[in-house]
């Protein structure tokens, strides 16, 4: 059990409504493996409780999540495969398509990479206007691998995520309301209010019509990233064992610019 020092993910219910944060403020909420538990963990309970009409997904600090602590990307801390360190990831990924209830996401400040795909597959998004969105994983020399990729391709088309993914470039929350990655911005102090406000009209609906209609917008929505999380279970093992890779980290820890050769 962890003690509060060591809450990275924070877990409250308030009048139906979950609210879970991310709880490393003085990183941008940067998940590491502890933090990712905890909220795999979250996404149990969540599961399991009957109290519950809707979730809301936040940030504490001036970021929803700048992503992966890059300091641990490829780091293990225990003895298992690359292969079964992304599929392990992946099955518990899936929750986030089995939540019983709808989860509606603030975003704000930095929202990168992994993170920034796992807020993808929930139901709504709600931005703060000064947020900036990224997917830099091909610039660490990995793929997206959350089934982001197949989300914004579902909503914007693959001109944008190829542009995201391939320049690594940021999106800000008005183009990000435009291709509907987002269906709300908010001016940012008004952020927190509005995200509430959302989840208390979502919460006051019926709520078996609720979990009926999002059971209907599941079946719709969620078959294109769960076969495209396959794929990149297959690409991202891949990847581990180029000499590219390897290149890459050895240039970051060198402090010079990686020369790479395809493979």
């Amino acid at each position: 059990m962890a003690t509060m020092a060591e809450q990275l993910m924070t877990l409250e219910v308030e009048d139906g409504i979950a609210v879970l944060t991310n709880n490393r403020p003085e990183k941008h909420n940067a998940a590491n493996d502890e933090m990712d538990r905890q909220f795999f963990d979250a996404l149990e309970e969540i599961h399991e409780r009957k109290d519950l009409r809707v979730v809301l997904w936040r940030g504490e600090g001036k970021s929803f999540s700048s992503g992966r602590d890059t300091s641990e990307i490829g780091v293990r801390s225990e003895d298992i495969t690359n292969f079964e360190f992304v599929e392990r990831g992946h099955r518990r990924t899936q929750m986030l398509f089995t939540l019983p209830i709808p989860m509606v996401v603030a975003l704000k400040g930095w929202v990168i990479g992994g993170s920034f795909e796992r807020a993808l597959l929930a139901d709504m998004r709600i931005a703060g206007e000064s947020t900036k969105m990224m997917l830099p994983e091909i610039k660490h020399g990995v793929i997206p691998d959350s089934g982001g990729t197949a989300r914004l391709f579902q909503m914007a088309g693959h001109g944008l995520i190829a542009d995201l993914a391939l320049t690594g470039r940021a999106m800000e929350a008005e183009e990000a309301l435009r291709h509907g990655v987002v269906s709300r911005v908010v001016p940012d102090d008004q952020l927190e209010e509005a995200s509430m406000a959302l989840c208390r009209e979502v919460a006051a609906n019926p709520p078996f019509a609720v979990k009926m209609f999002r059971r209907t917008l599941s079946r719709i929505g969620n078959p294109l990233p769960q076969r495209t999380m396959q794929e990149e279970s297959m690409g991202m093992t891949a990847i581990y064992e180029t000499a590219d890779y390897a290149e890459m980290k050895a240039a970051r820890a060198e402090g010079r610019e990686p020369e790479y050769r395809g493979r």
